[in-house]
């Protein structure tokens, strides 16, 4: 279910934005978009002032969808001002486990898209624009391709867009499949032609980030929901959702739940009415034993946390973060165990091995991890375990080793008689761990004593 146009929310009101009408055919068109009021954000921005706009965006207090939830009006308000090549950049490599909204975006408004990075670079003065796309998504891709040359045919990308003194060209690169490249700085060195590293910072982005440009990088849900900032009015568009977390949110749901899918809810929503209202909650005769709230790098919630509003800071209270909003539901026939390994094992596997603690963390975490699941470990590793994700935060380039940590570190902390009664359980089961005893040797007639 994509479109949701009776969405209850905190305080009653029904505001779907981005997936209204995501179902109608040949939205992905350009004459459909149009006909529906595509551009004409577009058309408003152009007359005015880019340091208008970027009044509305700040007013709107619109933070970004992709996972650290900055404010998109205080981000670009870090772009220098002055006559130089300046570059926008839309991070649509949605590569974390969890996360499906951004290709449904793509794929069926992207136009929406197109048209909020176009009034972002008008903002900051970019004059070269990129959509970053993961390398998976080649129907995504091939989507936005066609949306693009619609665009440049009817004059809207390209020298003096509508008749302005602002010009624009955007490129779709496709990337080749790395999750570390979801992590801004090593999107930019991919963009580059050079492997995807992260970077250190600063210098950041704003000042020095694609050419050594100063540039601004933002995810799809953030860009596609400029258009409505623009239309709404920044101080419109801030009366929805809560006080710090304005707005609506596209939730991407998955896992033991009935009816997954993308839904669009006011943030402040609580997280029951999320999973059980909308997504129709676990299968019959199960209960919520733990969810994600932002993915699959997100620390792990409880059904205690069930009736929190889902928002930035309150998720962040219950000690976890609203990440890119894809809430991961695991029911009560789910082993954590089975959870957190394949975890580790995700992380491990897209760790770029810049980074010794995560290199080596990530490699040392899967392996304890093994140990629980075959019952060779001893209550001492999940010590050990826990204090080798408390060595990965904030010692890392970028978050993909804390991505593992927060949640790995989670969940032993808060099922550790789970994790506990699994080894002994599979000690039972496999006395001998994964290897077979040695046979006896033969015996061999007539051989000396």
């Amino acid at each position: 279910m994509s479109e949701n146009p009776t969405n209850p929310s905190s305080n009653g009101r029904t505001q779907p934005l981005l997936l209204r009408g995501i179902d109608e055919e040949g939205l992905h068109t350009l004459e459909v978009y149009r006909r529906r009021g595509g551009y004409e954000a577009l058309t408003k921005a152009l007359d005015m002032a880019p340091g208008e706009v970027l009044e509305q965006l700040q007013a709107s207090g619109l933070r970004g969808r992709g996972g650290a939830g900055f404010a998109i009006g205080k981000k670009a308000s870090f772009m220098p001002e002055g006559a130089m090549d300046k570059y926008m950049v839309c991070n649509a490599d949605e590569s974390e486990p969890g996360a499906f909204k951004d290709r449904e975006l793509m794929q069926k408004n992207p136009h929406q898209l197109i048209e909020g990075l176009i009034i972002a670079a008008y903002t900051v003065g970019a004059n070269r624009a990129f959509i970053y796309i993961r390398g998976e998504y080649q129907r995504q891709a091939d989507v936005l391709d066609a949306a693009l040359a619609e665009a440049q045919g009817a004059g809207y990308l390209g020298e003096r867009i509508l008749g302005s003194g602002f010009s624009l060209t955007l490129v779709v690169h496709r990337g080749a499949g790395a999750y570390i490249c979801g992590e801004e700085t090593a999107l930019l060195d991919s963009l580059e032609g050079k492997r995807g590293n992260p970077r250190i910072k600063p210098p950041f982005p704003a000042n020095q980030g694609l050419y050594q440009g100063p540039t601004l990088i933002n995810n799809v849900e953030t860009l596609a929901t400029v258009p409505h900032v623009i239309t709404m009015g920044g101080e419109k568009y801030a009366e929805l959702g809560t006080e710090s977390s304005p707005g609506t949110k596209v939730v991407s749901i998955s896992g033991n739940v009935r009816r997954p899918g993308n839904y669009e809810v006011e943030l402040g929503t609580p997280v029951r009415e999320i999973i059980y209202g909308l997504a129709g909650g676990p299968p019959e005769g199960r209960e919520v034993k733990f969810f994600f709230p932002g993915g699959s790098s997100a620390p792990v919630l409880t059904a205690e946390d069930l009736d929190r509003p889902y928002d930035f800071d309150s998720m962040a209270e219950a000690g976890s973060m609203l990440g890119s909003g894809s809430v991961i539901v695991v029911d009560d026939s789910v082993p954590v165990v089975d959870v957190a390994l394949k975890v580790a094992k995700f992380y491990e596997h897209e760790s770029c091995g810049k980074c010794s603690p995560c290199r080596e963390g990530t490699r040392w975490t899967r392996t304890i991890l093994q140990r629980v699941d075959d019952g060779t470990a001893t209550p001492m590793d999940l010590d050990i375990m826990a204090s080798v994700q408390e060595q990965i935060l904030g010692n890392c380039l970028c978050v993909l080793g804390d991505s593992m940590a927060m949640p790995i570190g989670s969940m032993v902390q808060k099922f550790r008689a789970e994790f506990e009664a699994h080894i002994e359980a599979a000690r039972a089961r496999n006395p001998f761990g994964d290897e077979e005893p040695e046979p006896p040797l033969p015996v061999v007639q007539g051989a000396a004593a």
